[in-house]
């Protein structure tokens, strides 16, 4: 079955960068769209970032140019890159596996989550 860990959460500084990682196992990466989502207290849960099985990506709007998805295929892992970060994406972030091979929508299996905080 296909397990979800993330890793790489932490404290940045607003204007700073981090990278949070999800290995995925139990499964190729080849069948699954992986999102990652993100949840701040409070608020809804937004999806953030989606890469296809095929490697077509998404982004929601307000992190456009500033996030990047990527995987790295030699560690099996589906990354997020955040660059600028600013308070408003203080959140836990988790990954999910997507039903279907492109689309990150209804995703059925979610990693533990890993919190990121953006402050001074």
């Amino acid at each position: 079955q296909l397990q979800l860990v993330e890793s790489g959460g932490g404290l940045v500084k607003p204007g700073g960068s981090l990278s949070v990682s999800c290995r995925v196992s139990g499964n190729t990466l080849g069948y699954h769209a992986i999102g990652w989502f993100r949840q701040a207290p409070g608020k809804e849960r937004e999806e953030v970032a989606c890469r296809s099985a095929t490697g077509k990506t998404s982004y929601l709007r307000s992190v456009e140019g500033r996030f990047t998805i990527s995987r790295d295929s030699a560690k099996n892992t589906v990354d997020l890159h955040m660059n600028s970060l600013q308070s408003e994406d203080t959140a836990t972030y988790y990954c999910a596996a997507g039903a279907t091979y492109d689309s990150c929508s209804n995703p059925s299996i979610w990693g533990q989550g890993t919190q990121v905080t953006v402050s001074s």
